[in-house]
């Protein structure tokens, strides 16, 4: 059985800087990576990272954050600096399994920023 357990959210002055952390098991994952959704808007990919380190960040993130993982202990990491009031959403864990590509999702995690 798959379990995400998410963790490092909070409330964050605008410039400082949170780091969450997801960690998974009971599958192997291909990409592992976290997606946000602000009040009243869509949910979009903030950054992923396949098994082999080869990332994807959303241009709104890039030189702000960086995600990594640890493949032996099937973790992701997102480390947020310079946040701004705009980063405010849920965070949510997404890990996708190796051998056939399903989605799973953490609980999400509230990322606050004031200004």
């Amino acid at each position: 059985q798959v379990q995400l357990v998410e963790s490092g959210g909070g409330l964050v002055q605008a410039g400082g800087s949170l780091r969450l952390s997801c960690a998974a098991s009971g599958s192997i994952f291909r990409s592992m990576g976290w997606y946000r959704q602000a009040p009243g808007k869509q949910r979009e990919l903030v950054a992923a990272i396949t098994r082999g380190g080869i990332t994807n960040y959303a241009d709104s993130v890039k030189g702000r954050f960086t995600i990594s993982r640890d493949n032996a202990k099937n973790t992701v990491y997102l480390q947020m600096n310079s946040l701004k009031s705009e980063d405010t959403a849920v965070y949510y864990c997404n890990c996708k399994v190796l051998i056939n590509d399903y989605d799973y999702w953490g609980q999400g995690t509230q990322v606050t920023v004031s200004s």
